[in-house]
């Protein structure tokens, strides 16, 4: 393929995943689509699993009984914590926080925004979650950070929303 071909094409996949997005109250964009761009075919809840990073979220939401909500149409933004963010949680600690569904649900719930939310509509402030808090989002030059969590990875995009991952468990006070 031609070097142009190849320009042309980035060029349309760009053009093509562009999209309007509103502003909530709190002055958060939330992204309503991204032009004709194909979406995922599978749900946040298979696309962590097939991520392999997320064995610990998905026992924890399979405890909590949130694998169908999340399954569900949505759309939702995960911020969603790695197996090595869930190893920094003293072993004792976990395990009661995992054996706890109600305790659970609010620390799951509380990295969940109602809505997609892509990277490019990232703004720093308060981020409303669907436990009810929010979640503080600061953004420099060395990255994003939700509360005391930096986003390590974006964008991954799934059916009904999007998942951003980070790199510590957040819990709402």
């Amino acid at each position: 393929m031609s070097k142009f071909k190849i320009l042309a094409s980035a060029l349309t996949a760009a053009i093509l995943a562009i999209g309007t997005s509103t502003t909530n109250a709190e002055g958060m964009s939330y992204g309503t689509t991204r032009g004709v761009a194909p979406k995922a075919k599978a749900d946040i809840v298979d696309t962590a699993v097939g991520a392999g990073q997320f064995t610990t979220l998905a026992k924890a939401l399979t405890a909590a009984g949130l694998i169908d909500t999340l399954k569900g149409k949505g759309p939702f933004t995960v911020f969603a914590p790695t197996d090595a963010a869930f190893a920094k949680i003293p072993t004792a600690q976990l395990n009661a926080l995992l054996a706890d569904k109600a305790a659970l649900v609010k620390v799951l719930t509380y990295h969940v925004v109602p809505g997609e939310i892509v990277a490019a509509d990232v703004k720093a402030g308060p981020l409303k979650t669907v436990e009810g808090a929010s979640l503080n989002v600061t953004t420099s030059s060395m990255g994003v950070k939700v509360n005391d969590a930096n986003v390590i990875k974006t964008d991954v995009i799934a059916s009904n929303g999007v998942i951003h991952v980070i790199d510590t468990v957040v819990v709402p006070n």
